[in-house]
């Protein structure tokens, strides 16, 4: 029997023991098999209401098979047996259908109803019942909305009349002609107590907000007056205005021993709450949200003392700072196309370097990979080494005013690296430094990045004599991508980044350049060519290219156990001027565990180009231009373990006609016919601080084909030509 056969049977025998769950059902006990909620108008969308539904039924596989109650019934009565007991951890109980859950759902969803404003609404519950089994049908009976026809104010107290200005039509939230509702109301409540505490009035909250509707009898228009009430500290206090508050010192405190690490002008930086003026629960939070982006800061407390008989209080911060230094180190394994290595990388931090929570970093990483099936080569083995040093602010360091830096919640970042790299075809040696801007809009969800400077410098000083001979010299080998990439390049690029992240969307964009500072210097100074017609900077030819992402996910949510993500990923990048062809580093690929995971990194592309030589495909297989398009159903199994299932769609291009990349270039009228598909199936290790990930794709449409079944595997599939699996860490999108 194939494997194929075993899980069919096996996955029918728990969907037909789903079928026998009645045999842990009491007499009169119904196994709730389904809920629906339903409206009378299309004026409701029920499924808004679904969360205030208590009892639902067991969960689905992919929203179809109830895999999980299955497995639970399989097992039999006596908990004394191991098998029992873990069929039922794995598995999910029945769900027995509970009247009381179900009258307190009406309630629930009659006091939801009354609350958007459908006053006289009503929910009514229908049960249909087959053998064991139960359907709970909720209708929803929500009549005609309440409308709001006028809008007053009674507020006593002038001070804050004058603070919330309600008479100007601009400032007013309810407005004549809004729907009635109890949510607009709230927000309403929560609007002015935010404006208030805002302003001074530590002392007030919603509570002192009182709304008044009037209705005509036969009407659904509703007369809404607000009242501000007076201020009472307590049950028994007379009614007086309201207290407004001003800090009037701010003292900083230490919850370590005793002794501030942090200077008194970060302190004073990051506080946004001052001396003098009126207390705000707006700065409050800023000053938490200011600490809480310090690395140095382990934890902030603020408290306020009330000076008697005045309006002032004293505000006391008291920061506990973490360790200064840390050290880690960690050690993995790799495996590269078979080629079995180890790594180790050591890391020394320390998160208060000048006491203003600057972060210092030091990183070491070794790596050794024995190297297999290499002929005409001296040395087996691959190492590599490598050391990074970075220091981070948490704030701009650049010429822009106090007041724009502490709005802008920034922080800058210098990087300097060194990477060495050895292997039996050549020596290879990259230098990077960097100097790059990070901010945020915590409002919008958006944070930015830019890259003031990117500074990448590729020395090779080593190739060997066997490599040079078959790839980089020989006139029937010669490939052009192949030899730029293997020759000393300098690369100076700008770049910035925007990425957008809501619950269930996010959005991504990035674009940088390079080299063109290089070449307006080149030209002002009337610089000479070399004999490829390049400029260069200290005799090494510098990149010139221009280059975009887009990446766009979104999510969308069936129920708690199942939803459905929507990728589309998009990039292009141009060489002009100064290059010809991009720098390796910078150009797209396709294939492998985020990608067309038919496919393996590195193994789809350009367009119908076919790699016919293992060892410099990795290069051959890269292009200016990527499309990504891929959906994934997601689902919970069980534990820690959910399963997808997925498509994926895209390929990549390269927008000039390169004779070693036949096929490969964008054609507007060619490159439908070159998207490659791919299908498969996902299970995912959920730890929710990390994810381990294992995918399985099988080819669907292959665009680089010589047979009709090569071209559409879906039809014609072999395991051992249209599989691909990957493990990594992590969602793909």
């Amino acid at each position: 029997m194939t494997l194929r056969k075993i899980l069919a049977v096996c996955l029918i025998g728990v969907l037909a023991a789903s079928c026998s769950s009645s045999k842990f059902l009491d007499d009169g006990q119904y196994l709730l098999q389904k809920v629906r909620v339903e409206a009378d108008t299309k004026e409701i969308d029920p499924s808004q209401l679904s969360p205030y539904i208590r009892q639902q039924s067991n969960s689905k596989w992919f929203s179809l098979f109830k895999v999980p109650l299955g497995t639970y019934t399989l097992a039999g009565r006596d908990t004394t047996k191991w098998i029992n007991r873990t069929l039922r951890n794995i598995g999910e109980e029945p769900v027995v259908y509970d009247s009381v859950m179900a009258r307190l759902t009406c309630d629930d969803l009659r006091h939801a109803l009354h609350n958007l404003g459908y006053m006289n609404a009503d929910v009514t519950l229908q049960t249909k019942t087959r053998g064991h089994r139960l359907t709970a049908i909720y209708t929803l009976h929500p009549g005609i909305p309440y409308f709001i026809r006028s809008v007053k104010y009674d507020i006593q107290d002038d001070t804050i009349a004058k603070v919330l200005r309600l008479d100007e039509p601009k400032n007013q939230y309810l407005k004549e002609g809004m729907r009635f509702t109890v949510a607009e109301l709230d927000q309403e409540r929560k609007r002015i107590t935010q404006l208030l505490t805002q302003s001074g009035y530590y002392r007030f909250h919603k509570d002192f907000i009182r709304f008044m509707a009037d209705t005509t009898r036969g009407s659904r228009m509703v007369d809404l007056t607000m009242q501000l009430l007076p201020y009472r500290a307590n049950s028994d206090a007379e009614e007086t205005l309201h207290p407004r508050y001003t800090i009037r010192r701010v003292n900083f405190l230490s919850g370590d021993d005793g002794k501030l690490h942090l200077r008194r002008s970060v302190l004073r930086e990051n506080t946004w709450l001052e001396e003098g003026k009126n207390y705000s629960s707006l700065h409050l939070q800023k000053t938490y949200n200011a600490f809480g982006r310090l690395s140095a800061v382990r934890y902030t407390s603020i408290k306020f003392n009330e000076i008697p008989d005045t309006t002032q209080l004293d505000c006391n911060v008291q920061i506990s700072t973490n360790k200064p230094n840390t050290f880690s180190f960690q050690p993995e394994g790799t495996n590269t196309a078979g080629d079995l290595g180890a790594a180790v990388t050591a890391t020394y931090e320390n998160r208060n370097l000048f006491r203003g929570s600057e972060t210092f970093s030091v990183q070491l990483r070794g790596a050794f990979e024995a190297i297999t099936g290499l002929e005409g080569y001296q040395n087996q083995d691959y190492e590599e080494y490598n050391v990074e040093a970075k220091l981070s602010f948490p704030r701009f360091i650049a010429p822009v005013s106090k007041s724009y830096r502490r709005r802008s919640s920034a922080s800058s970042e210098l990087l300097v690296s060194y990477n060495l790299q050895n292997r039996p075809e050549f020596h290879r040696r990259l230098f990077n430094a960097a100097w790059r801007y990070r901010w945020t809009d915590a409002s919008r969800n958006i944070s930015y990045r830019a890259d003031v400077i990117d500074l990448n410098y590729i020395h090779m000083p080593w190739i060997s004599s066997t490599f040079k001979h078959d790839y980089l010299d020989s006139v029937s080998n010669r490939n052009a991508i192949l030899r730029y990439n293997y020759e000393d390049l300098f690369i100076m690029k700008i770049g910035f980044s925007m990425a957008y992240q809501a619950r269930n969307m996010a959005m991504r964009v990035n674009v940088e350049t390079a080299g063109n500072l290089l070449n307006g210097a080149s030209h002002l100074f009337g610089a000479e060519e070399n004999d490829r017609g390049q400029y260069t900077l200290f005799n090494i030819a510098y990149a010139q290219y221009v280059k975009g992402d887009f990446d766009f996910t979104h999510l969308i949510r069936f129920d708690r156990h199942n939803q459905l993500a929507l990728h589309a990923g998009f990039g292009i990048a141009y060489p002009y001027g100064n290059s010809r062809i991009l720098p390796f580093e910078k150009r797209y690929f396709s294939g492998g565990a985020n990608s067309v995971r038919g496919w393996s990194v590195r193994g789809l592309g350009p367009g119908s180009f076919k790699g016919n030589n293992g060892a410099i495909d990795f290069i051959n297989q890269t292009g200016d231009m990527k499309v990504d398009l891929n959906a994934e159903y997601r689902t919970f199994l069980f534990w820690k373990f959910d399963g997808a299932v997925f498509i994926d769609a895209g390929n990549i291009w390269t927008l000039r006609n390169y004779p070693d990349q036949p096929g490969g270039q964008f054609r507007f009228n060619e490159f439908y016919k070159q998207i490659a598909v791919a299908y498969g199936l996902g299970l995912r290790l959920n730890f929710d601080y990390f994810i381990l990930r294992f995918d399985m794709g099988m080819k669907a449409v292959n665009p680089a084909y010589e047979t009709r079944k090569e071209h559409y595997p879906i039809t014609n599939p072999r395991f051992s030509r249209d599989f691909s699996f990957h493990f990594a860490v992590g969602l793909p999108f």
